[in-house]
Order: structure tokens, then sequence, then C-alpha cells
């Protein structure tokens, strides 16, 4: 299930079509394009009404491209680990329930890792292990701040399942939070993908959550800052023995 492109998407392929970013030394996601183009337009338009104005819309300007920058990462060649699917800070490692959307597996456990973004972190998000995208759910939802608890039942999200082999099963969840409001997921069902991939963005601060199998020995601990695409999170022990 995908989403249907809004205006800012439609605007974001035409700035990419037209390479604008690209000819420029600048590394920002597409997402990101039609926003720094009307945080500059503001600006100028600003700047004919007051100097002052002018360079408090620049600044403005420099923050949406620093928000929407897009860095490369490297990504570790081990093929038996989770990497972080984002920037951020680890809010919470426990076990729990599957959500109840995923009714696929409700009675199965699951090591939840939490990772919150704030606006300063990078919000391009990437898959977590290589795999095979079985089916993706929108869930419409509230916009409480992304790091509390609630969250991840009651906001606005993006649900992920990937069959990163036979049987087996991990879940990336995208959840909006109190300033963001839009969630961009770029992937289709049916679809494969390489571990460290780019596959969405949330805009303006955020949180994943990430479902592993319950006993997939974690590497990082409640407090600790990762950068998604590199941070290794957890091992590939719990794949080889987890169970449907």
């Amino acid at each position: 299930m995908t989403q249907k492109k809004d205006f800012f998407d439609k605007l974001g392929d035409f700035f990419k079509e037209a390479d604008f970013f690209n000819k420029t030394s600048l590394t920002v996601n597409k997402a990101g394009y039609p926003f720094i183009g009307i945080f500059i337009f503001v600006t100028l338009v600003l700047f004919s009404f007051s100097d002052f104005l002018g360079w408090v819309g620049f600044i403005l300007s420099l923050w949406c491209v620093y928000f929407f920058r897009d860095p490369q990462r490297v990504t570790p060649a081990d093929k038996n680990v989770f990497i972080s699917p984002a920037d951020g800070k680890i809010l919470k490692i426990l076990e729990t329930d599957a959500p109840d959307i995923l009714s696929d597996n409700k009675k199965q456990k699951f090591k939840k890792v939490s990772i919150f973004m704030n606006v300063f972190n990078v919000h391009v998000n990437r898959i977590p292990m290589s795999g095979k995208i079985v089916w993706l759910k929108y869930v419409p939802g509230t916009f409480f701040n992304a790091s509390l608890d609630k969250a991840s039942e009651n906001n606005e999200r993006m649900i992920i399942k990937i069959e990163v082999n036979k049987n087996n099963y991990i879940y990336v969840v995208q959840i909006a939070g109190l300033v963001a409001r839009r969630i961009k997921c770029d992937l289709n069902e049916n679809q494969n993908v390489n571990v460290g991939d780019r596959f969405g963005i949330i805009r303006f601060g955020s949180r994943v959550d990430l479902y592993l199998p319950l006993n997939s020995p974690v590497t990082v601990m409640e407090g600790q800052t990762v950068i998604g695409g590199e941070t290794i999170v957890a091992h590939m022990k719990s794949i080889l023995n987890s169970k449907k």
C-alpha cells in the first residue's frame, strides 16, 4: 500500500528532474526541495519589506537546508547485523507484543528498539537489514510528542514488514511526532531492499520503532546516540532460530 503524491511530492519531483540541487555541492534529500524553495521565496519577499526580516528568513532557509541534508553513510559489510534505521537517541529497548495493527503476529513477542529524532537530526530513514518488503500499512493518528510511549500506538505511522530470510520478519515503524506531520515512504510491496538503502523521511521531528526477534543480542543502550545506516543495533543470531 503506497501513499498518493501530494503537492510537495510533485514539486520535489520537479526540482529533481531539473537537477537543481545536484548541480551544487549540497546533498539534500528530494523531499526537502519544495520546502527549501518555499523558504527561499518567502525570504525574498521578506527582504522586500525589511532587511531584518529578510535575514531572519535567510537563517531559517539555511536551517531548512540543514534539516533535509542527506549525507552519505558507510554501512557495515557484515550481513549478520541490524543497522539503525534512523539518526537520533535510543529512547527505549524493551520486550513487547506486536502493535495491534500487526494482526499476523499478535502472539509473537518482539524486542523493540525506539529511536527518537529531534529537529536537528538527519531525518532520512534507512533499511536495517537486506530483505523483501512483504507489506506496508499507513495508519492515520494523532500527533503526540514522539518521545511518549503512547506515540507508538496513537500517532500517525507507517508500518513496514520486511522478510529478512525465509519465514523470518522484522518491522520498521515510522512515527510522526508533535512537529512532524508528514511521513514519506518510498517503498513498494514485494520490493527487494538492501541494508542501508534510503527508504523515506519523516518531516520535522519524529521517531522510528524497530521490532526485532525477541532474542536478538542488542548492542546499543538507552540514551545512546545512533547514526542511521551505520550504527549496529543488534546481531542476527535470533533470526536463525526464530519462529514465524
